[in-house]
């Protein structure tokens, strides 16, 4: 996991292909992840006090990164103070190219552990 606002998120080994988000609310915004998505998920990741969500609600393959400088600055600007955790990745929405998505939040947490759904 990154330790700061400028750093890639570094996710535990394992397939991690489908996401989306299981909740979104003020209070936090959940991403589950694993490689079918149908009965159980390995990964979440748990974003409390979302202050910026800008992602599909479903996507494949992301690829994390350093938020861009004009990504940073944007949010920063729209925001009273920059915040703790930025992270960015660009993902597979089923278009021709994949597309940037951003996330400002208070705190990450990284929950690695199956979750199985009712489907």
């Amino acid at each position: 996991m990154a330790d700061d606002a400028g750093s890639p998120l570094v996710l535990p080994e394992g397939s991690w292909w489908d996401w989306e988000i299981i909740a979104c609310d003020p209070v936090r915004l959940r991403l589950a992840a694993g490689y079918d998505l149908t009965y159980h998920h390995g990964l979440e990741l748990v974003f409390h006090e979302p202050e910026f969500v800008a992602c599909p609600t479903s996507f494949h393959d992301p690829v994390f990164r350093a938020p861009t400088e004009t990504e940073r600055t944007r949010l920063v600007n729209g925001l009273a103070e920059p915040p703790p955790v930025l992270v960015a990745f660009d993902a597979d929405a089923n278009g021709a190219e994949p597309i940037p998505c951003l996330i400002a939040a208070g705190r990450l947490e990284v929950v690695h552990q199956l979750v199985t759904r009712n489907p």
